[in-house]
């Protein structure tokens, strides 16, 4: 059974339709790339698929919990992590761990044992009473992605993660999403680095203003589009010239 569910979804904003008759699943283990121009619809799928925005047509379940009937508990089982960091300034990065472990019901001592490792992993372990406000913004985003990453939930919804990232922590990020896939955890995740998601990624959604032009697996998606051969970048580059939509 699929873990994350998306049949029929059209939505946007003061009910104008943004996006408009996506369908697509996402298996555990799957690290999904979501592919698109800006304003292809990208962001609003993320906030359909975290409950910020209610569908105007269409279904969304996770692990069998309806984003309509069961937010709270559907909720529970996924992390998010924004493009931008959202964090609080008088609080320390302690703090915020602390916070996420309050927000997501787990036992404090628990969420920091979570933390130690992943702390050390993007050389954090020094500032664990330090003000977010003395941090860079790759710091802000390693404390996102530590929060995250502490839930160990059934799904990861990452938005354009390596904005703001240096190299070494980008490759740190990777391993993170390989281990999580390799213990059948799932990741749908929003980049321009198509190089990248080609290399990471096991399948691909992609999206042109505003509707689902493929998804699948790089094979699959050739297909789809009759590009046998094609690189995913190359495959974009076709979509976005306007000829991947016959």
């Amino acid at each position: 059974m699929s873990l994350l569910n998306v049949e029929q979804l059209s939505g946007g904003y003061n009910r104008k339709k943004i996006i408009e008759g996506l369908n697509f699943t996402i298996e555990r283990g799957d690290v999904v790339g979501l592919i698109g121009l800006n304003g292809a619809g990208k962001s609003t799928t993320i906030k359909h698929i975290l409950g910020i925005l209610t569908p105007i047509e269409g279904t969304i379940t996770l692990n069998d919990l309806s984003i309509s009937k069961d937010l709270s508990e559907y909720r529970s089982r996924l992390s998010y992590i924004p493009e931008a960091p959202v964090l609080y300034d008088e609080l320390t990065l302690k703090e915020h761990i602390e916070m996420t472990c309050m927000a997501y019901s787990i036992p404090v001592d628990i969420g920091m044992e979570r933390a130690q490792p992943l702390l050390k992993v993007f050389r954090l372990s020094d500032k664990i009473d330090v003000l977010p406000i003395h941090f860079s913004k790759g710091m802000k985003q390693k404390v996102m992605i530590i929060c995250a990453f502490i839930v160990e939930p059934d799904i990861y919804i990452i938005d354009e993660p390596f904005i703001g990232l240096d190299p070494l922590a980008i490759q740190d990020l990777l391993d993170l999403i390989k281990r999580e896939r390799g213990i059948d955890r799932a990741v749908l995740m929003s980049t321009h680095i198509l190089a990248t998601a080609e290399s990471y990624c096991n399948k691909f959604l992609i999206l042109h203003e505003g509707r689902q032009v493929a998804f699948g697996t790089i094979d699959e998606l050739r297909a789809q589009l009759n590009l046998a051969g094609y690189s995913l970048e190359a495959m974009y580059a076709h979509i976005a010239s306007g000829v991947g939509q016959s």
